[in-house]
């Protein structure tokens, strides 16, 4: 079931929320009850042996969880076996159902291995279940998770706002806070609630939505093996990169407010990436609970182990200034890249993936280098960051959109294909009619190298404008998160202490101008109902 659909918005919700809300005036286990049982109906809803697929991954993990708690203590060889084996179990489930069909391909590709391709029925947000169940398992391992009933544990799974696109959460974070809940209607959280769903409605369906017709026709031509101009490549780019943005910050404010009509905060998963400086800053503020966990769960643990086997050999640590290369390429480089390929790998079954992951490794090593290097070079930081944060938004940006051209593109090919075009490989065109009135324009580019196409000029007039409005919005207005920082629309986000006076003026407030603004906003989302349209994240 999808959030963007008429079954999900006036059936299934309303629902849930009215049995949730009467169930809560009478026990708080029973509206506790009632919403795993919903999100269950919810997860089985678009194919309902997804039930039976998922199910028993959930009673064999709790069975291990269990496993360790008790062991724990009292075994802690045994208690490191099961909690190896339970990672190894769910990548292993993970893998089979993801990426059985690639490796087999790949097997083919490089030793004529003659398996047969079969198309396998790909549980929903498997991923982000997995990665959450891992989570999980390593917390009680870790004593950090000590007290847990199946109950609460299948709420903390199947919890349906988070349930197939993320945000990857933790238990110790969420279930205190169904602890808690009121579980009872709330006017604060039904207002934040409704606010964050129709926001994020209107990103996926006005904004997000209408570029697919705009580039899914140039990607098909690239994996056609057909050549793009250099106008066409950097719509392509641009456009998706814009796509799966508003998309992606759709979706999660969507998961905020849903889980906020349930009186739960979620944590932020969507930050505003493309006002980045960095692309160290752009991973801390795109898809934040991935990149916390996999800092958390194999990039640290991975750091610190080949740290102590340094010490033990002597050798020179990751020290500021003082770092030696060696150090730099086992300590923070080849973690770094090896983090970002297991991320590549996770976000799909296909060769671009792979290098999409490659390249944002190879990217932030560069970026990590760079703060190695820069205080050696530039002494003065309070003049170098005054003058060079332009640059390294110019640079993170255009680093960003060629990188999600590999992200997009359906083989690593076609992305070639694209980058080529985006640099003039295979010249540059604009419809004559848009040359010819242009007035002086029109001569120079054309001594620049472009040539009159003889094709309609609205396709690229509709481009550029939706293309100008989304960086418009995406890089000058505060983000949802910012506009309604004062009712803590997720875990941990409080108002800055002195925001700017855009976001001052656009700061979410219970009043009139609000409600009215609430309701163009919903009726448009609701009136773009018709076509329907999966997040792009689902997936995965």
């Amino acid at each position: 079931m999808l959030f963007n659909s008429y079954a999900f918005i006036f059936g299934f919700l309303p629902l849930t929320l009215a049995g949730f809300w009467v169930l809560g005036h009478r026990r708080r286990d029973w509206a506790l009850l009632w919403l795993t049982a919903a999100s269950l109906v919810f997860y089985a809803w678009w194919r309902p042996i997804n039930v039976l697929l998922i199910a028993p991954s959930i009673l064999i993990n709790y069975a291990l969880s269990l496993a360790l708690r008790r062991t724990g203590e009292d075994s802690p060889a045994l208690a490191r076996a099961l909690l190896i084996g339970g990672i190894v179990f769910n990548l292993c489930f993970l893998g089979y159902f993801k990426y059985l069909t690639f490796l087999q391909g790949t097997a083919n590709d490089l030793f004529d291995a003659g398996f047969t391709l079969t198309h396998l029925i790909l549980p929903l947000g498997i991923s982000f279940i997995t990665f959450q169940k891992i989570a999980f398992l390593v917390d009680v391992h870790a004593g950090r998770v000590k007290e847990f009933t199946f109950r609460n544990y299948a709420l903390f799974v199947l919890f349906f706002p988070q349930l197939v696109a993320g945000p990857i959460v933790h238990y110790r974070e969420m279930m205190p806070q169904f602890a808690v809940a009121p579980c009872r209607f709330s006017a604060e959280n039904a207002a934040i609630g409704v606010s964050l769903f129709f926001m994020g409605l209107f990103k996926k369906l006005v904004l997000a939505d209408p570029l697919s017709r705009l580039v899914a026709p140039l990607y098909a031509q690239a994996a056609a093996g057909t050549p793009l101009t250099l106008t066409d490549a950097w719509i392509a780019a641009l456009g998706f990169t814009l796509q799966i943005y508003f998309d992606f910050s759709g979706y999660s404010d969507m998961a905020l407010g849903l889980a906020r009509f349930f009186g739960i905060k979620l944590p932020v998963n969507f930050n505003s990436p493309l006002k980045s400086s960095s692309i160290i800053d752009f991973w801390l503020r795109w898809h934040v609970s991935l990149t916390r966990f996999l800092t958390a769960y194999l990039y640290n643990p991975l750091t610190l182990n080949l740290t102590r086997r340094r010490v033990a050999q002597g050798k020179p640590l990751f020290g500021g200034r003082n770092t030696t290369l060696s150090a730099f390429v086992w300590l923070l480089a080849m973690p770094t890249l090896l983090t970002m390929l297991i991320s590549g790998i996770w976000h799909g079954a296909g060769y671009a993936y792979i290098l999409w992951g490659l390249l944002h490794g190879l990217l932030l090593v560069v970026n990590h280098g760079w703060r190695v290097l820069r205080p050696r070079i530039f002494l003065d930081a309070k003049s170098y960051n005054r003058a060079m944060k332009p640059v390294g938004f110019v640079l993170t940006f255009l680093s960003v959109v060629f990188a999600m051209a590999m992200f997009r593109a359906p083989t690593a090919g076609s992305a070639v294909t694209i980058w080529q075009g985006m640099i003039g490989m295979f010249g540059a065109t604009l419809p004559e009619a848009i040359l010819n009135r242009i007035g002086p324009a029109g001569p120079w580019l054309t001594a620049l190298g472009f040539t009159p196409a003889w094709t309609s000029g609205s396709f690229l007039m509709e481009a550029t404008l939706r293309i100008a409005a989304l960086l418009a919005i995406a890089l000058c207005l505060p983000n949802t998160l910012e506009m309604l920082a004062r009712f803590e629309p997720a875990i941990g986000v409080k108002p800055a202490k002195q925001p700017e006076r855009l976001v001052r003026l656009l700061t979410w407030e219970p009043t009139s101008a609000w409600a009215l603004t609430l309701a163009v906003v919903t009726l448009a989302g609701v009136l773009s109902l018709g076509e329907l349209s999966e997040f792009l994240y689902w997936q995965f």
